[in-house]
């Protein structure tokens, strides 16, 4: 609708003494289709003008008695606002153009004028598997990394590997104990994470086995052969398995810098800390109050020395920050770490540092199960291999009941079946906690990835149907679309760069998710009541326009996700 947006801009400007971005600004979608197509709020005016804003209202609708624009035929007031009503044949040409001419680019823009957003994302633990829970940061960081770089930013994937810490003790101390060669060599993750599971359990009896861990990690930090051998074959061969969960979901990261990768900059993080003044000793551990600010205090340095996870998180901002000067930087981390980013956000301001404001945590709810919260101490995980394979599977089940003679059912059903788990969790508000259900995640109906991707299908075989008529753009053709189902898919095609911005700028593609919905379900609308195939001459046309436009505004918005739209299933 930005063709309508700044049309009005222009046109109102000097009737409400602002200038036309600021009348853009204020523009609002009216709450019932039946009000109009956009609206313009009078609140602003009523102090300057000393009027009742449903005064000022029906004044400019006064003023623009008898008038049409380009894109608007009709001004009329209600209440507080001026509501628009558009000019169908003009604006759904419009609209059908710019996905026309712009095609796979259509939604995208340069907003971003190539900035750099890193984004820190899915960030598993080494030596864990990769259990279902990652899938939330990992979806959702993925989907604002692709969003990010259609509005023109530099999207830098970071992968902030857990490869650091007094775990790598108890896997040492677990695997020289306890180890068999061949076993780890058979499925390397799972044994580890076995043997991290036997190591708790042992030292529940034995609380021995926790001081000989401490002193493995100190080895570790001293640079011990062997520990650091140890810990090197750890870390690659967990890499090496989350690849292939990574290559499944089509994600690729810029960078793997875990916790490790800021070792050497902890020295020169503390000494900043103290030549600002920000911190102090408390009984020997190295401490900075935030009291002053509503924060509990933060602990830098324990008493014998060792550095703290958040000691790293302020190196890795600042290297961040000096690698690649961004625009803003991104963390896609859980909920439960609010305080700890806030902690974080205050002391990268108080070191003076005026970027901290461009640091954004994106935190997200659980994953629960019936039996309680996932615990990988307890050995209670539900590997996110499992799920994607699983969902596969029942995709390629149904398929196969639904389109026997469909030539390529395996990529299909891998197209469906991760597009499933994906939009399971995209299509939900993120703050908002998930009760992981087999049922729920792998249902294939209802507002689901697979009700869209068979929208996006079915288009796909009424163009192969329609005699390559679509292929070739016409303006009068794109000028016969005048029915209510036709205007209102038209409208809804318009929104998709509005619904990028805003999925972004809330850090939610959820936004993007549930409009994807909104497509196909006035898709299905349309072509119950308004006949393609069947329609004759330049009305024809114009529907096989209608939905090539469809089809391209689902593949654009499900790739924003990074969900395959296939073209049969």
């Amino acid at each position: 609708m930005q063709k309508l947006n700044e049309e009005v801009g222009r046109l109102l400007a000097p009737l409400v003494d602002l200038n036309p971005a600021e009348v853009i600004s204020l523009l609002e979608v009216p709450p019932e289709s039946a009000y109009g197509d956009l609206a313009f709020p009078c609140f602003a005016l009523a102090k300057t003008r000393k009027k009742a804003p449903p005064l000022i209202a029906q004044e400019l609708s006064d003023q623009l008695a008898g008038k049409k624009g380009q894109f608007w035929e009709k001004a009329s007031p209600r209440g507080p606002y001026l509501n628009f009503h558009i000019a169908p044949q003009a604006y759904g040409q419009e609209v059908l153009s710019q996905i026309w001419s712009r095609g796979s680019e259509y939604g995208h823009s340069n907003l971003g004028n190539g900035g750099n957003v890193p984004i820190d994302y899915s960030s598993p633990n080494i030596a864990k598997p990769f259990g279902v829970g990652h899938i939330r940061s990992t979806v959702i960081g993925h989907s604002l990394y692709l969003i990010y770089k259609a509005l023109g930013y530099n999207s830098i994937g970071i992968n902030h590997l857990g490869d650091w810490g007094t775990q790598f003790g108890k896997l040492i101390v677990a695997f020289k104990r306890w180890g068999v060669e061949d076993e780890l060599k058979a499925d390397p993750v799972d044994y580890l994470y076995r043997l991290y599971v036997q190591f708790h359990q042992r030292a529940d009896d034995d609380p021995s086995l926790e001081d000989e861990a401490r002193a493995w990690f100190l080895k570790l930090e001293e640079g011990d052969a062997e520990a650091v051998s140890y810990w090197n074959r750890f870390r690659q061969l967990s890499l090496d398995n989350y690849a292939l969960i990574y290559n499944l979901l089509g994600i690729e990261f810029e960078h793997f810098h875990g916790e490790s990768h800021y070792n050497t900059m902890l020295d020169e993080v503390i000494a900043l800390v103290q030549d600002k003044g920000i911190a102090k000793e408390s009984e020997g551990a190295l401490m900075i109050d935030l009291e002053p600010y509503g924060l509990p205090p933060v602990m830098l340095r324990k008493k014998d020395g060792a550095t703290l996870y958040i000691t790293r998180d302020i190196a890795a901002a600042i290297y961040r920050k000096k690698t690649f000067n961004f625009a803003r930087s991104i963390y896609v981390v859980g909920a439960e770490q609010i305080l700890h980013f806030q902690q974080l956000f205050k002391v990268l301001e108080l070191l003076g540092f005026e970027w901290a404001a461009d640091c954004v945590h994106v935190p997200f709810g659980l994953i629960r199960f019936k039996e309680g919260r996932m615990s990988t101490r307890a050995g209670k995980i539900i590997l996110l291999d499992e799920v994607l394979q699983r969902s596969i599977e029942m995709a390629r089940e149904i398929i196969e009941e639904k389109n026997p003679d469909l030539e390529d059912k395996e990529n299909a059903a891998k197209a469906v079946g991760l597009g499933a788990v994906r939009f399971g969790d995209l299509s939900n508000d993120r703050i908002k906690n998930i009760e992981f259900d087999w049922e729920k995640v792998l249902d294939f109906s209802g507002e689901t990835a697979a009700y869209i991707q068979y929208a996006h299908a079915r288009i796909c075989s009424i163009l192969r149907k329609g005699d390559s008529q679509y292929e070739t753009w016409n303006d009068s053709a794109a000028s016969q679309l005048v029915e209510e189902e036709e205007q209102t898919l038209i409208k809804t095609l318009a929104m998709l760069p509005d619904k990028i911005i805003a999925s972004a700028e809330s850090y939610r593609p959820s936004i993007l998710a549930r409009y994807l919905v909104d497509v196909a379900r006035e898709f299905n609308r349309f072509y119950h009541n308004c006949p393609v195939l069947s329609s004759e001459g330049e009305l024809k046309h114009g529907r096989l326009l209608l939905i090539g436009a469809t089809r391209q505004v689902i593949s654009n918005g499900l790739a924003l996700l990074g969900i395959v739209a296939p073209d049969e299933m």
